[in-house]
C-alpha cells in the first residue's frame, strides 16, 4: 500500500469516526436520477461551466451551462492554503484570476513545479480562501467575450453544490456535478489532499452513494484506485496525450505523456507506459476494476492528419482520420465512456465539419459516445436534439408536447412513449 493511499484511508476513516452523516435526497431526485440512469441519451456536461461565454468555473458559468440545458456541470478542485476545495482549472490562478493586477499579492508571484514541469505565477495553496474571495474571475481565452472579466467571484465546491441543488428544484430535472481531483500527487506533496475533503462535501449534500448525480474524475490512477475503495461515487479514469502527429498517431511528451503518479513512482513498468496503455484491451480491463468510465481525449476516438492542401487556422487546416473502435471496446469492458472538449471556434474544428461544430457533435453522438464535455452546451444539446430527431422518430413529439413530469419527459426521449 502506498502513502498516498494510506493517508487516503486515514483520511476516510477519520470522516467516519468524526461521524459524518450522508443525508438522503428527498425522493424526488432519487426517481429523476433513476429516470436518467435509464436513459441512453448521451450527456452533456458543462465544461468549466459555460466557458465559451462567461470566466470559467464561476456560480454564473455554471448557472448559465444549466439554463442552456447542460446536464452536469464540472468543476475542477483545487485546494486553498487553509485546505477549502474552490473551482479552478489549474492550481496556477495566474490565467483565470485578476490576481497579477492586485498589488497586495504581487510578492507572491513564483515559480513552482506542478507534475515534474515549472510554470511561474500566483499558485492557489498560497492564499486563504478570504484572500480568494477578494479575487475576480477573468476569461482565459483571447478570442472569447472579456466584458465579463472581474465581475464574479470564485466559488467554493459547497458553492457549487448548493447552486447544482437550488437549480435541479427550479428545473425540475436532475442536475450533477462531475468535480475533478487537479493534481492529486501534487495537493498531496503540499499537505493539502484533496480527496477527503471533496468526500466530506459530497456526504453533506447527501451525494456520497452510488446513485448520486456525480462523478469524480482523475488524470492519475492511484488516487482513483484509493477513491474506489471509500466511495460508492461513479469514478471515471481521464486519458490524455499532448498532441497528434501529422500522421493521425497521438503524441505523448511529457508531462501529457502518462498519469504522473507512474512517473512519479518510479516503477519501470509504469514509467514503460503512456496514457496510450489505457486504451489498450488489457488497460481498459484495468480501468473497469475501479472505475465506472473513462474519459479520454477526443482524438483517442477520431484523430486528425495534415494534408499538404491543408489551410486555415489550426485544426481547419487538419482532416479527420477514420474513427477508431475505443468506445466499442470500452463499452465491452462494461466502461462508460465521456470525452472532451467540444469548440465552437473555426480553429478547433476539423475541416471535414465544414466549420458547423454541430457535425462534430452529432459525428460522436453516432458513434456511440455516452457523454460530451463542451464549451458551449447550448450547441451540444441542439446537436443532441438533431441527432435523436433523426435517430428516434417518436423524439419530435417529445420537441412539440410539454412533458407532464421528469418521468415522463426522460421516457418520450427515450422512445418508449
Amino acid at each position: 500500500m502506498t502513502p498516498f493511499i494510506r493517508t487516503l484511508l486515514a483520511a476516510s476513516a477519520a470522516m467516519l469516526l468524526s461521524g459524518a452523516a450522508v443525508a438522503h435526497d428527498d425522493a424526488d431526485w432519487r426517481s429523476a436520477q433513476n429516470q436518467q440512469a435509464k436513459s441512453t441519451r448521451p450527456l452533456v456536461i458543462g465544461h468549466r461551466g459555460a466557458a465559451g461565454y462567461l470566466p470559467e468555473h464561476t456560480l454564473e458559468g455554471y448557472a448559465l451551462a444549466i439554463e442552456m440545458g447542460a446536464d452536469y456541470i464540472e468543476p475542477d478542485l483545487v485546494s486553498t492554503k487553509d485546505g477549502h476545495l474552490i473551482a479552478r482549472h489549474e492550481p496556477n490562478i495566474v490565467n483565470t484570476t485578476d490576481v497579477a493586477l492586485r498589488p497586495e499579492f504581487a510578492a507572491r508571484r513564483r515559480i513552482a513545479v506542478v507534475d515534474g514541469a515549472p510554470e511561474e505565477g500566483f499558485f492557489a495553496g498560497d492564499f486563504t480562501l478570504a484572500e480568494i474571495k477578494t479575487l475576480r474571475a477573468k476569461q482565459a481565452f483571447g478570442e472569447r467575450p472579456q466584458q465579463f472579466n472581474a465581475q464574479f467571484t470564485v466559488p467554493t465546491l459547497d458553492e457549487v453544490i448548493a447552486l447544482v441543488k437550488r437549480k435541479s428544484l427550479e428545473k425540475g430535472r436532475t442536475i450533477g456535478i462531475y468535480p475533478e481531483t487537479k493534481h492529486p500527487s501534487y495537493h498531496q506533496a503540499l499537505g493539502l489532499p484533496l480527496e477527503g475533503k471533496l468526500l466530506n462535501a459530497l456526504s453533506r449534500a447527501g451525494w456520497n452513494r452510488a446513485d448520486a448525480p456525480v462523478f469524480i474524475q482523475s488524470f492519475e490512477q492511484g488516487n482513483l484506485k484509493a477513491l474506489s475503495k471509500l466511495t460508492k461515487v461513479r469514478l471515471i479514469q481521464l486519458v490524455d496525450a499532448n498532441d497528434v502527429n501529422a500522421d493521425g498517431s497521438l503524441d505523448f511528451t511529457a508531462p501529457f505523456d502518462r498519469p504522473y503518479d507512474w512517473t512519479a513512482s518510479g516503477k519501470p513498468e509504469l514509467l514503460a507506459r503512456t496514457f496510450g496503455y489505457l486504451t489498450t484491451d488489457a488497460g481498459l480491463q484495468e480501468v473497469a476494476s475501479y472505475a465506472y468510465g473513462i474519459g479520454p481525449w477526443k482524438r483517442y476516438i477520431v484523430s486528425t492528419v495534415a494534408t499538404p492542401d491543408g489551410t486555415g487556422p489550426g485544426e481547419a487546416k487538419l482532416e479527420l482520420a477514420p474513427a477508431g473502435d475505443l468506445i466499442e471496446r470500452a463499452h465491452k469492458a462494461g466502461l462508460k465512456v465521456h470525452t472532451w472538449t467540444f469548440r465552437n471556434e473555426q480553429r478547433r474544428l476539423a475541416s471535414n465539419y465544414a466549420g458547423n461544430p454541430i457535425n462534430e457533435y452529432v459525428q460522436f453522438y453516432k458513434l456511440g459516445i455516452d457523454g460530451v464535455f463542451s464549451d458551449f452546451s447550448d450547441t451540444a444539446v441542439a446537436a443532441r436534439n438533431l441527432y435523436e430527431l433523426e435517430t428516434n422518430p417518436a423524439f419530435a413529439n417529445c420537441l412539440k408536447l410539454q412533458a407532464r413530469t421528469w418521468a415522463e419527459q426522460r421516457a418520450c426521449q427515450s422512445g418508449a412513449q
